[in-house]
């Protein structure tokens, strides 16, 4: 099995999972279903999770599909466009979605659910990744069914403006400035700091150090790791789009791009249950569940396994 194959096999589910959340969603807002509401930003969280080696796989497909002579490049080129907004607003929604499945826990007790511009956020968001999943399935069945293209059809016009970021995010990033790549990778350590700090100083309360603190008042940093991953978010997708394949192939890339799905998978597995909400109960000098603590132990060693990894890709060889 090779990365195209893993496109293949991965590509259909951010599209559908998509639309059955933002279906969910919207219900959850008409009925004000809590429980339905919480199901929906979980789904948002997992398929932007699942997003991840999808787009970072197509860009292997899209190298293996350019060397075919008998496809047409501009449908490739149309659907790495595509790809690109689709996966941009796909994150945003996740993230949004974390941040809402924190204060919908958070204020559980209240019977409140999450904040009114979180909840908008978080729809308009996915009303635009759905849209825009849609244009990338129909850009990507182009490439491979050349009998449903009309012919002389003008490309789609969100196909080639994301085409164009492409282009204009690699030219800002490898050739606008030589301090560019510098200053993101100083944004990328700043935000890694906010995000591993936060989780660290939680993790560390919850295993047991520092037991003169209650863990609820912890949990209001939550926001501050948030912020931390929205910054690596968007600096690490400035260096991929930079060169995309150079990371691609990456061995060590790939195990870091692991890494950090699970890492997220088992933040998301936190607070849909009720381990959250055991756990913010935890006060001075009492000791958080036995579960909580494995959930905090794994955290731990796995973004310090992240930090490790990320400072041996400029030396990983290429996977191909």
């Amino acid at each position: 099995m090779n990365l195209p194959h893993i496109h293949l096999l991965l590509n259909h589910w951010p599209i559908i999972g998509a639309f059955i959340a933002l279906g969910l969603f919207v219900i959850a807002l008409a009925t004000r279903n809590g429980d339905v509401r919480q199901v929906s930003l979980i789904l948002f969280a997992v398929i932007a999770l699942m997003a991840i080696p999808v787009y970072l796989s197509g860009n292997a497909a899209a190298d293996a599909l350019k060397k075919t002579p008998e496809l047409s490049k501009s449908a490739v080129e149309a659907h790495e466009g595509a790809a690109l907004l689709a996966f941009s607003f796909l994150e945003l929604t996740g993230i949004f979605s974390l941040f809402g499945l924190w204060q919908f826990s958070r204020h559980a007790k209240e019977q409140s659910h999450t904040a009114a511009w979180s909840s908008m956020a978080v729809l308009l968001c996915a009303i635009a990744t759905a849209g825009l999943m849609a244009v990338t399935g129909n850009t990507g069945g182009d490439i491979r069914h050349p009998e449903i293209v009309v012919k002389d059809a003008a490309p789609s016009a969100i196909a080639a403006m994301g085409a164009k970021t492409i282009l204009g995010l690699r030219y800002f990033v490898i050739d606008y400035s030589r301090w560019v790549w510098p200053l993101v990778e100083t944004l990328h350590f700043i935000g890694l700091i906010m995000l591993v700090g936060t989780v660290g100083i939680l993790s560390l309360r919850i295993l047991g150090f520092m037991k003169q603190l209650p863990v609820g008042p912890l949990h209001r940093l939550i926001p501050i790791g948030i912020a931390g991953l929205i910054i690596n978010v968007i600096t690490g997708f400035l260096f991929f789009i930079g060169m995309p394949f150079f990371y691609v192939f990456n061995w060590y890339f790939q195990l870091k791009i692991l890494a950090i799905g699970v890492a997220g998978a088992i933040l998301v597995l936190f607070y849909c249950t009720g381990l959250f909400r055991k756990s913010m109960n935890v006060g001075p000098g009492e000791d958080a569940p036995g579960f909580a603590k494995l959930v905090a132990l794994s955290s731990i060693v796995l973004w310090v396994v992240i930090v490790v990894i990320g400072r041996y890709i400029p030396l990983g060889e290429s996977a191909q």
